[in-house]
């Protein structure tokens, strides 16, 4: 009886432990941790974007490129709401997956971190102070880069030991080497193992591998609610409520594009608010009482005559980069190169090519002209494939593929064709079409003199 009390103690003594362990693997991340290194990047990408000396940038590099001035805007309100409803949607749709992990925590508070957001974007209510003084933001920033260096290390090691493994997988299997040979790489890769396991293991309990989804997510939280506090205050959003509430004759807004103002004193780098300007609109009414991120949502939607409204954006992009390239070897552009570069234009542009041709003569033999054409282009150009190259590199960072990836440029929506006017567009690779079909004619006709010359004198 004795025994069979103390075997039913340690069945139960058992039982618990491998429970306990259970749910201890449960709360930790494991290798989920791989694709929080991705939320981290980013989230540490976006706090570094909000600092003095990039807003300097977004002020006056960013908004002041040529071609943006030229095609998309010259209103600084406006390019600047763009750049902060951007920064907005990307924090958001990093916040959307950290409330995922949210729903595995034991803390209620952290379960319910899509409400807590949204509650805070909204109204600033933040009741577990969330929000961090800069210096702790700092430091988050510093802890959170070391999780995303420690983490990198462990999936590079883990995949190092799989290869061994399928090394000594494959040796054991082999029976073309002899036996001496067999034993000797048996035992190196055994010996190799061994240390391999012992870094995994180690980098797994330094890394976010063995962290609770509490303690990730709660970094995490800190961070987000911090980042879109820094992005308020830069960008007056919270100055701008505060007028718009406090006065008797405005409706709350949190229209973006209204709260975007540079403020006078440039060398603090402060985004503030500036003078409050009353909107009568039916456009404005209409964006009366929006979310933050309903706003942004509905600012980053390209309005009618842009390319992205008429989702040629990336089309125009790529149609700018072919013609960039035939303008700077035209002599290599075949009769096939020519005709795919034709099937690639759109109908409208067609029209305003051939109107723009229409009786132009066949010869091409003034070089002074050629000259004037070759530097009219290399001006379009400076300013007009920036954007090009811009909005490939826009979209391919924001593709299925790379999504979970950390942008590996600063490129914002404001700086590609997104929001290009498309009449202006068109205007300038017609003009572009232009030129490059006189020099080519040029270069050709200068080809043939040459070949000729060259055959009568005996070359």
């Amino acid at each position: 009886m004795a025994l069979e009390t103390w075997l039913i103690k340690v069945k139960n003594a058992i039982s618990n432990g491998l429970e306990m362990a259970r749910t201890t693997k449960k709360s930790n991340v494991g290798v989920l941790a791989f694709e929080i290194t991705g939320l981290m990047s980013k989230l540490v990408h976006l706090w570094k974007s909000l600092s003095d000396q990039n807003l300097t940038r977004l002020r006056h590099e960013s908004i002041a490129l040529e071609g943006v001035r030229k095609i998309v805007s010259n209103d600084d309100a406006f390019l600047l709401g763009l750049a902060c409803a951007e920064t907005v949607e990307n924090l958001r749709l990093v916040a959307k997956s950290v409330s995922r992990l949210g729903r595995r925590c034991r803390d209620s508070g952290r379960r319910c971190f899509d409400r807590l957001f949204e509650e805070f974007s909204n109204s600033g209510h933040d009741p577990h102070c969330w929000v961090l003084p800069w210096k702790e933001m700092e430091s988050m920033q510093r802890k959170m880069d070391r999780y995303v260096t420690v983490t990198s290390t462990l999936h590079r090691a883990m995949d190092e030991l799989s290869d061994t493994e399928n090394c000594l997988r494959k040796v054991l299997q082999c029976s073309d080497l002899d036996q001496s040979t067999r034993e000797k790489k048996m035992i190196d890769l055994q010996q190799k193992l061994f240390w391999q396991r012992q870094e995994v293991k180690h980098l797994k309990d330094d890394s976010l591998w063995s962290r609770s989804f509490d303690t990730v997510t709660l970094l995490l939280a800190k961070s987000i609610f911090t980042i879109l506090a820094r992005i308020k205050l830069v960008f007056g959003i919270e100055k701008r409520r505060r007028l718009a509430t406090n006065s008797s004759s405005l409706s709350r807004s949190l229209t973006v594009s209204a709260a975007i103002h540079p403020s006078d004193n440039s060398a603090s780098c402060k985004f503030l608010s500036g003078p409050l300007v009353m909107k009568t609109s039916k456009h404005d009414e209409e964006e009366m009482g929006f979310g933050l991120f309903e706003a942004s949502a509905k600012i980053l939607k390209p309005p009618p005559g842009t390319l992205g409204a008429a989702a040629l954006a990336l089309h125009y992009a790529n149609l700018i980069i072919v013609i960039e390239k035939m303008i700077r070897s035209p002599q290599f552009v075949g009769l096939d190169a020519r005709d795919d570069l034709y099937r690639m234009l759109p109908a409208s542009i067609r029209m305003s090519l051939r109107a723009r041709l229409r009786g132009v003569g066949c010869s091409a033999t003034d070089s002074v002209l050629a000259g004037e054409w070759k530097d009219a282009l290399a001006r379009i150009l400076g300013w007009l494939s920036p954007l090009a190259h811009n909005m490939i590199k826009w979209q391919s960072e924001r593709s299925f593929e790379h999504q979970n990836l950390l942008p590996k440029t600063n490129v914002l929506l404001l700086q590609t064709l997104c929001f290009a006017n498309q009449s202006k567009t068109e205007a300038a690779i017609t003009e572009l079409l232009v030129g490059l079909n006189y020099i080519w004619r040029f270069e050709r006709e200068m080809s043939a003199k040459a070949l000729f010359e060259c055959s009568n004198m005996g070359c």
